[in-house]
């Protein structure tokens, strides 16, 4: 499966804002985006002091990779989410959303089982988590209303779940989901509203993007 390898903190700092790709420590002295606040690169730091407007394809483009990034998704199936986004009845940008808050690696990120979407897409796949007590080991698996979500009884003994399981009363959860903290599971409730979504981008400018 194809998947992006390079350095995360790279994508935070290309963005110039941070990301939250890797958990705790995007919160620390360590975060890549607080010890080198510029873009990555040959030119990054003299890029920086260059005030040049952006153009409307340009907001456009950053608000796509922008997304892509929050959620970990390539350029392929990205465009595929927002093609079946289209299809579906409402708004395209909310409609592109709601989809990509229904992969499983976000909802286990969600429910607070992992400390950001890298972790919990691990997570996924090593499959330690199931949906409906079924085994599931696929990342962009979309969940459905009434859908059970939970760490695998034999993967709650490890360390990291333990961990995990000691720190999730400090942990919230969106409306559109419910947690069981003593039995590490959770429950779609609903789909996502745009306004239990918190991420920070126009998702207006990703439309206008793919309909150039």
């Amino acid at each position: 499966m194809a998947r992006y390898k390079d350095a995360v903190c790279k994508l935070c700092r290309r963005e110039g804002e941070k990301l939250f790709l890797k958990g705790e420590r995007c919160m620390s002295p360590k975060c890549g985006l607080e010890r080198r606040p510029y873009p990555p690169g040959l030119h990054g730091k003299q890029a920086q002091f260059r005030r040049r407007k952006k153009s409307d394809y340009a907001l456009q483009l950053r608000a796509k990779q922008k997304a892509k990034r929050v959620y970990g998704v390539l350029e392929r199936q990205f465009r595929r989410y927002f093609e079946d986004a289209e299809r579906r009845r409402g708004v395209t940008g909310t409609n592109l959303l709601v989809v990509l808050e229904s992969r499983l690696d976000n909802v286990v990120y969600r429910l607070g089982f992992a400390v950001s979407r890298p972790q919990a897409r691990q997570m996924v796949r090593h499959g330690h988590v199931e949906v409906n007590g079924r085994k599931v080991d696929i990342p962009s698996y979309l969940v459905d209303p009434g859908d059970v979500i939970a760490v695998r009884a034999g993967s709650r003994q490890k360390s990291i779940f333990k961990e995990v399981a000691l720190d999730l009363e400090h942990r919230g959860v969106p409306e559109w989901l419910s947690r069981d903290d003593a039995g590490m599971s959770g429950s779609v409730l609903a789909l996502p509203e745009r306004k239990d979504i918190d991420i920070s981008f126009d998702e207006q400018l990703i439309v206008e993007y793919y309909s150039r």
